[in-house]
């Protein structure tokens, strides 16, 4: 999220975090597979820092005010390799269906190349030269309300299915997890965050592909618009 060109480092410091992030997530995903209920466990934790680092990267990068095109983007791209591979790895492992990574890579796709139209006017998905052309829009997507609701449910909700991988497991030792677990209230909590965030990433991605349309039109029918609104 910031310029790589500062002298300060700051700016490689943030890249390097996003990047380190998608190393940690691999890991963790290769742990998912094993048999461990303790390393199973640690995975989630694991997955917990992951999503923690995707806030840190911005404070650093606003610490110094070294935002850049380029650093938002790499940001964004980090963000689509955890969230999209991870779907993918849960469906796998049966915890939700099939049509959820599908769902997720369809509109990941789509807001990405509608960004991209954006990105070549010299709009980026957040910050001062935001894309956003209406406050309803800002607001469902940019801003920290909206951010937040859609970080958190999803940190937490790919942590609880991490655990519940571990939970399943027959015959594991140290059955802490139980305590969670066992009860009916705290999985359905659970799941209602796991179907939010679900619903939160199609909510968030509409915006984007209506105010992207604008960017395709030609220069006469944005005036035109533009005079109507």
């Amino acid at each position: 999220m910031v310029s790589v060109a500062r002298s300060d480092g700051w700016g490689d410091m943030a890249n390097l975090i996003t990047v380190g992030r998608v190393v940690l997530l691999f890991g963790a995903i290769a742990t998912l597979y094993s048999s461990s209920y303790i390393a199973i466990f640690l995975a989630g934790l694991v997955i917990a820092l992951v999503f923690a680092g995707d806030g840190f990267d911005g404070w650093v990068a606003r610490k110094r005010g070294s935002t850049s095109q380029l650093g938002a983007v790499l940001d964004i791209a980090g963000d689509r390799v955890v969230e999209n591979a991870l779907w993918v790895v849960f469906a796998h492992l049966g915890l939700v269906g099939v049509w959820v990574p599908l769902v997720i890579l369809t509109r990941s796709f789509t807001v990405d190349v509608m960004r991209s139209v954006a990105l070549a006017e010299g709009k980026t998905p957040f910050g001062d030269q935001t894309m956003m052309r209406s406050r309803l829009t800002w607001f469902l997507t940019a801003s920290r309300f909206s951010r937040a609701a859609y970080g958190w449910s999803k940190a937490l909700g790919f942590v609880f299915l991490a655990w519940f991988v571990a939970w399943q497991l027959p015959d594991a030792d140290g059955r802490f997890l139980d305590i969670l677990y066992n009860h009916q209230v705290f999985r359905a909590v659970g799941w209602v965050l796991v179907y939010a965030s679900v619903t939160l990433c199609v909510v968030r991605g509409l915006p984007v592909i209506y105010d992207a349309m604008y960017y395709l039109k030609e220069p006469a029918d944005r005036v035109e618009q533009s005079e109507r609104t």
